[in-house]
């Protein structure tokens, strides 16, 4: 074999998951998908740079056959036909496995993305617990004696494995002298493992794809499931793969994304981060109408927002697909019970919204709101698994309402500078220390949080946006100013060792991607350099 592993024992029990035969199929995975891939890449700079010339995005004409046909994606499992609450976070460690899947939620999104920090243990700890998962033997005891273990009183929640997007490398096996491709490795290992006893157990391999940004992505994807399925000997179309629209140029190609698909296509989510994240990172030499309020100021119901989640509905339900909703991100603390109660209305109205536009069930990142999008769900449902059958054929989508971010509500203030400069220093440093999934005032934050945090930093010193609260212009000397002032508040709040450790890089990092005259794609990608 041409393929290398750096360490086969990151975590206990690695030796079941680097056999020779799983890493034989990663090879021939990389080997087979590697030039496309690295095309498919190629091409998202080279799109970018012809948006930004023209300054605007719209349906691709050369598909406009596809978006006028009749066809359907294939029909779902009998396991994927209800997902009216799905309950996101990362697969490592095992105690939040254990209670992802006893939560009560109809799907557990198994994120090996966004929600994970890829050190070589979280990928294979991630690996092993979902293995334990596929086979009901997945347990954790806890230092001080407590046992966790999978309920037999209820069903658990279904396993969808969301592997890291195409960009991401994995440094720990190197394939013909180079980094392994991340979503390959994460696919792999999963599928090769877990494919034969998960279809022999009335269950199957189920993914959400993450951070596509064409069809032709798509069809990358398709080809990856159909080689994997002939490799392992399971018959094609047991695959079954949800679309995380989170990309602004994937808003346009929801039709072509699921007919690429089409055979083991389960729906599409609603990634709202991620896609307020793409927007910014496209359009950030676009001017004064593409710069966003502070980012707690944009909601669903603005105007741009909705015409991308009424599309959503509109499109997957025409095609049998599901529409899943997005992220329910706020975390019940029950020291706090008032603002708690306040955040769960929150919650209830943002999934009441969801619901009531057709959307078949949406996320959550605590297992206390399982019961409050459950609830949502059931009222609107009733004794139906989903509403696929509501078409919404009344809705209309532009490509300007797609585009029109201006019209959304709120003002650009230091206020949200400081805050977005806080978060970013706050998560990076956490993802640095090895988690994915951060808590930061009572928000559950992962890296796309983050992502937009210091893409709208780097959006108005470059617009010398003037700030609506102070008049200051965000300038290079301000945003390293303000920085400073928070690193320094962290500090207070994480003590030395934590912050020399974590902190203190985590604060460099931004501080170089924020006012570098060349924008940064992803920030895991600079911050996964640092992580050892």
């Amino acid at each position: 074999m041409s393929i290398e592993v750096t360490d086969t024992t990151p975590a206990p029990g690695a030796e079941a998951i680097l056999t020779t035969e799983a890493l034989q199929f990663i090879e021939k995975l990389h080997q087979q998908f590697r030039d496309t891939r690295n095309e498919r890449l190629a091409a998202r700079g080279k799109r970018r740079e012809d948006v930004a010339q023209s300054g605007r995005l719209d349906f691709l004409p050369e598909t406009a056959e596809i978006r006028a046909g009749d066809w359907t994606v294939a029909e779902a499992p009998a396991q994927l036909q209800d997902r009216r609450v799905e309950m996101t976070g990362p697969a490592s460690p095992a105690k939040m496995a254990i209670n992802a899947l006893n939560s009560g939620a109809k799907v557990w999104l198994a994120d090996l993305e966004d929600a994970s920090t890829p050190t070589w243990h979280n990928v294979i700890d991630s690996q092993l617990n979902l293995h334990g998962a596929a086979r009901g033997t997945l347990s954790y005891t806890s230092p001080e004696g407590k046992e966790y273990a999978l309920r037999t009183d209820a069903p658990l929640a279904v396993v969808v494995a969301r592997p890291r997007g195409w960009h991401l490398p994995e440094k720990n096996i190197t394939i013909d002298g180079e980094p392994a491709i991340g979503a390959l490795v994460d696919f792999g290992l999963h599928f090769f493992h877990n494919a034969k006893h998960l279809l022999e157990n009335g269950s199957g391999p189920y993914y959400y794809l993450p951070k596509l940004e064409s069809h032709l992505e798509a069809r990358l994807w398709n080809d990856v499931f159909v080689f994997a399925q002939d490799y392992v000997g399971v018959p094609q179309g047991s695959i079954r793969a949800t679309v995380l629209i989170e990309t602004i140029p994937a808003a346009f190609e929801m039709d072509e994304i699921l007919y690429e698909l089409r055979d083991h296509a389960s729906g599409l989510n609603a990634g709202r981060w991620d896609y307020l994240f793409s927007i910014i990172k496209y359009f950030r030499d676009g001017g004064e109408s593409f710069i966003l309020p502070d980012r707690a100021s944009v909601v669903m119901t603005a105007p741009f927002m909705r015409a991308y989640t009424e599309l959503l509905v509109k499109t997957c339900h025409r095609r049998g697909a599901f529409a899943m909703g997005g992220m329910a991100a706020f975390i019940p603390n029950r020291r706090e019970p008032e603002i708690t109660a306040q955040a769960i209305d929150k919650v209830r109205a943002d999934k009441t919204r969801e619901a009531n536009d057709g959307f078949d069930g949406s996320w959550v990142a605590h297992p206390d709101l399982v019961p409050v999008c459950r609830e949502v769900f059931d009222a609107v449902l009733g004794d139906k698994p989903n509403q696929i059958d509501r078409q919404r054929p009344e809705v209309e989508v532009t490509a300007e309402q797609l585009l029109d971010v201006e019209s959304a509500d709120g003002d650009v203030t230091e206020v949200g500078l400081r805050a977005n400069l806080y978060v970013a220093v706050a998560y990076v440093a956490v993802w640095l220390s090895g988690n994915g999934a951060v808590a930061i005032h009572n928000l559950m934050e992962d890296a796309a949080t983050a992502e937009i945090s210091r893409s709208q930093v780097w959006q108005q010193i470059r617009n010398k946006v003037v700030l609506a609260d102070s008049g200051n212009t965000v300038t290079p000397e301000l945003v390293n100013s303000i920085l400073a002032e928070e690193t320094e508040r962290l500090r207070g709040e994480v003590g030395e060792e934590a912050f020399a450790k974590f902190y203190e890089p985590a604060s460099r990092l931004i501080a170089d991607i924020c006012v570098s005259d060349e924008y940064t794609d992803f920030l895991t990608l600079p911050a996964y350099e640092l992580v050892s």
